[in-house]
């Protein structure tokens, strides 16, 4: 299930532009950030807590990454902000979590907005929130709402400098962050896939209408990772076109790679969002069929005792001069009768394949 942030976009209502407000769900989390500066031969991952000291790695010349986890510290944003030459739009936006994704090629930076998806093992449910990267010249930011992302893979193969990362740009690990995201998606696919297999299990034997509540779980969910992922696809694709100096030919190549893997996440949420819709025409068809099988009982029901009715009523009617009534057989008799036109009946029905 997806995370609903809290509207706040009117607190900006009316201020001027680039007025940094944060605009999302509340926090009191202390702001947690961490640097990983890395270069072919040596590696530096520190927590330092006055953010001044992150000005130090501002003209190394080394690559250095700065994660920061949680943004609802505006001044702290600012300040790291103004330290990298951020524009006041770019500040705006990053601590603003109701982005659409996108990219801002900017003189000296690239800013993107994407969301990243990750699957919350002991909550079991989809986590959604929105991640700021900044591309800079020997530097990438990236701002998150709380900590938890999908970037554990891309931090291992610093540390233990596996790949061509450790001999790569700042540009490869702006690759890297947004490959990671997109491979993030894939696994949330796939818990959509399972939840789909076992809704369709459902449908195959007795579907109840839990089945029909799941089934629109599933569709929304469809519907609001579309809407996440569907903007990406241009925000990828405006990087790989060669619109900012800060990429690199030989980046761009990788870059188009995740715009590839983009167009089949989008391929893929289309199609299960058929298969969603077919499920949930096939309820809706189960449901109807099985009604039109109770009501089809109750008819040939009915239809039976129809004639026996009829019989019982006039024999009910007591009129003095009815023969019948002073017969010794006359009872026995229309109890035959009344067997003799249900039979006749049931074999009518059988011959028609009514029953």
């Amino acid at each position: 299930m997806a995370r609903i942030v809290e509207k706040g976009a009117s607190r900006t209502a009316g201020l001027p532009p680039g007025t940094a407000v944060h605009v999302g769900k509340a926090r009191e989390a202390p702001v947690r950030i961490r640097v990983l500066d890395y270069d072919p031969s040596e590696l530096r991952e520190i927590e330092p807590e006055p953010v001044e000291e992150y000005f130090a790695f501002r003209e190394t010349a080394t690559v250095t990454w700065i994660n920061v986890d949680g943004i609802h510290d505006v001044e702290l944003v600012e300040k790291l902000g103004k330290e990298y030459g951020l524009h006041p739009l770019v500040v705006e936006d990053i601590v603003s979590t109701e982005q659409r994704p996108k990219t801002e090629v900017y003189e000296k930076c690239v800013f993107m907005v994407v969301k990243m998806f990750h699957y919350d093992e002991k909550a079991g449910e989809v986590v959604v929130e929105q991640l700021s990267l900044v591309l800079g010249s020997g530097f990438v930011l990236s701002f998150q709402e709380r900590e938890g992302d999908v970037f554990d893979p891309v931090r291992e193969r610093i540390r233990k400098g596996k790949g061509r990362i450790r001999h790569m740009g700042a540009d490869y690990l702006f690759y890297a962050l947004l490959d990671a995201i997109v491979d993030g998606y894939f696994g949330v696919l796939e818990r959509f896939e399972e939840k789909i297999d076992r809704v369709e299990e459902s449908l195959a034997g007795d579907p109840r209408p839990s089945v029909l509540k799941e089934i629109h779980d599933t569709k929304r969910g469809m519907i609001f990772l579309r809407k996440s992922v569907w903007p990406l696809r241009e925000a990828i694709a405006s990087l790989h076109r060669g619109e900012s100096s800060l990429i690199s030919a030989e980046t761009a190549v990788y870059i188009r790679d995740v715009h590839d893997h983009t167009i089949q996440v989008i391929d893929t949420i289309e199609s299960f969002r058929d298969i969603v819709t077919g499920m949930q025409d096939t309820y809706l068809s189960s449901v109807s069929n099985r009604m039109n099988e109770v009501m089809k009982v109750l008819t040939i029901i009915a239809t039976i005792f129809i004639p026996l009715t009829f019989i019982a009523g006039v024999y009910g009617m007591n009129f003095k001069f009815m023969p019948e009534l002073d017969w010794r057989w006359s009872y026995p008799v229309v109890w035959l009768v009344m067997a003799a036109v249900v039979v006749w009946m049931v074999v009518y029905f059988r011959r028609k394949r009514w029953l």
